[in-house]
């Protein structure tokens, strides 16, 4: 079983380094081309299970790179920011000096965007692991950078802050497997020409 995992391509925000989680933003030009570009990696091959985060960003770059149909699940989501939705780490530091959201986490935010820990994003990424194992075969999945990486995190059986270690690039393609029964990262952030 191999688990492919898309991150959508670019956005205005993730471009500007603005914290995106629940805003629910477009891709740019370039976002497109490299959605576009992702097909090559799913072209031909068959998934059991196709996912795909609710937002427009990840929904357009599944169907842009040829997965027409993927279920959505609102546990692919991204970190909800809370009141650091849309802000920078830089303009985040000048309040709060050498904040990092891994360890720092975040601020509550208004009703729409409440904010959660890192904790609770794992359980969602647990979720959405129990989902990937049941399905039988290869799945898709098309999500967040934040969000992905503590899905990697917790597929090595991490804690979901260990998602800190792997950084994640929009329009890339990752995968997540097994060797000997274990499982792995397979391949991480790769880029499509």
């Amino acid at each position: 079983m191999d688990v492919i995992l898309l991150r959508h391509g670019e956005t205005e925000w993730s471009r500007n380094g603005r914290h995106t989680g629940l805003t629910d933003l477009p891709l740019t030009e370039r976002g497109e081309e490299q959605a576009r570009a992702l097909g090559g990696v799913v072209r031909g091959r068959a998934f059991a299970l196709t996912l795909s985060s609710p937002a427009q960003r990840a929904r357009v770059t599944a169907r842009l790179a040829g997965l027409p149909s993927p279920e959505t699940d609102p546990n692919l989501w991204e970190w909800d920011y809370g009141g650091y939705e849309g802000i920078t780490t830089e303009e985040i530091r000048r309040t709060r000096p050498g904040w990092y959201v891994w360890r720092d986490g975040i601020v509550p935010g208004d009703a729409a965007h409440p904010g959660e820990s890192i904790e609770h994003v794992g359980d969602r990424a647990d979720k959405v692991i129990a989902r990937i194992r049941a399905a039988g075969g290869d799945v898709a999945v098309v999500s967040h950078g934040h969000f992905l990486r503590v899905l990697a995190a917790r597929w090595l059986g991490l804690p979901a802050d260990n998602g800190r270690f792997f950084r994640l690039d929009t329009g890339t393609y990752s995968a997540l497997g097994f060797e000997h029964g274990e499982p792995v990262i397979l391949h991480w952030n790769a880029p499509v020409r």
